[in-house]
C-alpha cells in the first residue's frame, strides 16, 4: 500500500495529511490564502535538464486522458490550471493529488475559486492551480490579484448548477512556488488571468506579478507560465514582457494555443535562465487547450 503525503503551508508551521487513498485527506475548507504542498517522491536536487510545459486541463475532467498523455510526453516542471478539487464535473477527485501520483511528481496547490454549484456530499468543490515538479520546492504562496473581474459573483437570481450560470467565491491568482535549479533559486509564477475582460484586467494582473517579482535580487531566474488570457491582442502582452527582460519560448512567434483560434498560453523565461525548443503541442487530447513544451537552460 502507497501512502501519500500532503503539507499544508502555513505561516509559522505545516500541517502533514496522510493518507493510503489515491485521493489524500484534505481540509473540509483549504484556506484561499494557503498553498498545499503534495509530497509523492523524494525530489531530485541535481537534475541538469529540466523539461518545462504548460496546461490549461479545462478542470481535469479526462484526468485518464491527461495522466496518460502527460506520462506518454513527460515534464519535469509542470504548470496546470484549471485543476478541480471535489467537483462533481471531475467525479469528486483531487486532480492534483492525483495527478502528482500518476506522474511520481511533487506539487503545490493553490486555490482560485470555490465552485458553488460543483459540491456534493457536504464538501465544498474548488478550483485552482497546481505545479508539478522533480525539483525541490523551497516553498510556496499564493499571489491573489488586486484587479479582478465582478463577473464571477453569486446572485440569488442566478442558478450556480446551471453550467454555463456557474457562480464562484474567490479570485484569479498566480500560484508562485520557489525550486531549486542547480543549486540557485527558480521561482516559478504559474497563472490564470482573467478571462471575463477585453484586456485591461490581464494586462493589471500581469503588473501585478511584475511588482511581486521586484522581491527577489536582480538576474533571480524566472518562470512565468500559464493561461493568461490573452485572446485579445496577444502581441501587445509579448512585447510587454519582452520589455521587462522576459523571452518566451516561442520567441517573438505568436502561437494558437487553444481549439478556437486563439493565443493564451504562454511559457516566459528571465533571469538566469532561458528556454529552448519551445513548441505547442497540438496533437494533444483531453482539454480545449493545448499545452506549450520548452526545455530550461541555465545561463
Amino acid at each position: 500500500m502507497k501512502f501519500v503525503l500532503l503539507t499544508v503551508v502555513l505561516a509559522g508551521g505545516s500541517f502533514l495529511f496522510l493518507s493510503a487513498d489515491s485521493q489524500p485527506a484534505v481540509p473540509d475548507a483549504p484556506d484561499f490564502n494557503l498553498t498545499r504542498e503534495i509530497e509523492v517522491v523524494p525530489p531530485d536536487p541535481n537534475l541538469q535538464a529540466v523539461r518545462v510545459a504548460t496546461w490549461n486541463i479545462e478542470r481535469g475532467t479526462e484526468l485518464d486522458l491527461i495522466s496518460s498523455e502527460l506520462a506518454s510526453n513527460p515534464a519535469d516542471l509542470l504548470l496546470l490550471q484549471e485543476v478541480d478539487l471535489r467537483t462533481v464535473r471531475a467525479n469528486e477527485k483531487d486532480v492534483a493529488a492525483e495527478l502528482a501520483r500518476r506522474l511520481q511528481l511533487n506539487a503545490a496547490f493553490g486555490t482560485e475559486f470555490e465552485e458553488l454549484g460543483q459540491e456534493k456530499n457536504g464538501h465544498a468543490a474548488y478550483i485552482g492551480q497546481a505545479t508539478l515538479t522533480r525539483l525541490p520546492i523551497r516553498k510556496s504562496r499564493v499571489l491573489r490579484f488586486q484587479r479582478q473581474s465582478g463577473f464571477w459573483k453569486p446572485h440569488s437570481w442566478i442558478p450556480s448548477s446551471i453550467p454555463l450560470m456557474q457562480r464562484r467565491l474567490g479570485s484569479r491568482i498566480a500560484l508562485v512556488t520557489e525550486l531549486d535549479f542547480q543549486g540557485r533559486l527558480l521561482v516559478v509564477y504559474n497563472a490564470h488571468l482573467e478571462s471575463r475582460s477585453a484586456g485591461p484586467i490581464q494586462s493589471a494582473q500581469l503588473d501585478e506579478i511584475l511588482a511581486d517579482l521586484k522581491q527577489y535580487p536582480p538576474h533571480t531566474a524566472v518562470i512565468l507560465g500559464g493561461d493568461l488570457n490573452t485572446k485579445y491582442m496577444p502581441s501587445t502582452f509579448l512585447h510587454k514582457l519582452q520589455k521587462q527582460g522576459f523571452e518566451s519560448a516561442t520567441g517573438t512567434r505568436v502561437e494558437r494555443t487553444h481549439a478556437i483560434a486563439m493565443s493564451l498560453d504562454w511559457i516566459f523565461a528571465s533571469g538566469a535562465v532561458r528556454l529552448d525548443e519551445g513548441q505547442v503541442r497540438r496533437n494533444f487530447k483531453g482539454s480545449d487547450h493545448y499545452p506549450v513544451y520548452a526545455d530550461l537552460v541555465a545561463r
